[in-house]
């Protein structure tokens, strides 16, 4: 099969698409995919360059965390899914490639509303938003909760599931003209700001936006220097779950101020999480987001559609900072 293989680390020229032994039929409750999109993420461009690798018992050089595609083999104890069957889901490498194996459990059906490039740019970005804001933070009607990099795809699905489920959303971006779009493209931002190089900017923001109350729940994706501004924008008794790091792991805080406030910081990884974790976040993806999918209640958005013979093009574009919503790899 044709994989995209990491063969040195470093930059865009150490990745590449070769010719790679196909896994071997399917055991157990074990399915075998054929993938047609494999949505890019962070954590590929980090794999890349050698610094975040895969888990034990997954590929160190074939990256991607999400896929979608048809059923193509079944072990004898699956009972959940037949050869041909649409299916999309995560794994915590592998999924750039023509076909991956993944546990039953891990694999939720493509409604029928999407097509291929849709489902590949939903499973890890769509999961990770409901779980972060939902499972582990505890969102609920009524609430506000802030959303930095709104523009990202964990961002653009945070933002129509906080939504949906009646919560007032709040949004950061880089720049203006990326949060224009946001409001463009209607998905339920009812705030938001560009903070460019200075986060306390949204802290006073949110002052404003919540007459000084502060805001319930923040969906983190920067780390760095957001985080002491965080814990200002926070309401008593606020929670703050933290998603990556893409400002850096480190920062400086005034430990009174989560005391004071009675806060809540909550670190999260999906990747990392044992095959029945994930089942439990897959399935309450199915049951909880799939149904507001198909009645078109929210839908991801998508920045560019590579080939996946273009793999460095789509890695260049990730690394700009320029893209707006999921970069999908599609396998012809």
């Amino acid at each position: 099969m044709r994989a995209v293989v990491i063969t040195s680390y470093g930059g865009v020229d150490g990745i590449g698409v070769l010719e790679v032994e196909s896994p071997p039929t399917p055991m157990a409750d074990r399915v075998r995919v054929r993938v047609h999109a494999a949505g890019l993420n962070r954590a590929d461009i980090l794999q890349r360059r050698g610094s975040y690798p895969a888990p034990p018992g997954y590929p160190q050089n074939i990256p991607g965390l999400e896929f979608a595609g048809e059923v193509d083999a079944i072990g004898d104890a699956v009972g959940a899914w037949k050869i041909g069957d649409r299916v999309f889901g995560i794994i915590a490498g592998g999924a750039q490639a023509e076909l991956v194996v993944v546990p039953e459990s891990n694999l939720a059906r493509t409604p029928a509303v999407l097509d291929w490039v849709q489902a590949g740019a939903m499973p890890e970005t769509f999961i990770t938003a409901h779980d972060a804001l939902f499972t582990r933070a505890g969102l609920h009607m009524g609430e506000r909760v802030l959303v930095h990099a709104a523009t990202s795809g964990v961002g653009t699905a945070a933002i129509q599931l906080g939504h949906a489920s009646g919560a007032t959303v709040y949004g950061t971006s880089r720049t203006a003209d990326k949060l224009q779009r946001i409001r463009d493209l209607n998905l339920g931002l009812d705030a938001s700001i560009a903070v460019g190089d200075s986060p306390a900017k949204f802290a006073e923001a949110v002052r404003n936006w919540t007459a000084g109350a502060g805001v319930d729940v923040i969906l983190d994706l920067i780390g760095g220097n957001y985080f002491s501004a965080n814990l200002d924008a926070l309401a008593s008794r606020g929670r703050l779950i933290c998603v990556g790091t893409m400002a850096g792991a480190k920062s400086e805080i005034d430990i009174g101020l989560p005391l004071r406030k009675r806060l809540t910081i909550i670190g999260t990884m999906l990747r990392g999480r044992s095959i029945e974790e994930k089942a439990e976040a897959t399935r309450l993806f199915a049951s909880s987001v799939l149904p507001l999918v198909s009645r078109g209640a929210i839908r991801p958005v998508i920045d560019r559609v590579y080939p996946v013979d273009e793999i460095r093009e789509a890695h260049e574009r990730m690394e700009s900072n320029l893209s707006f919503g999921k970069i999908v790899l599609t396998f012809g």
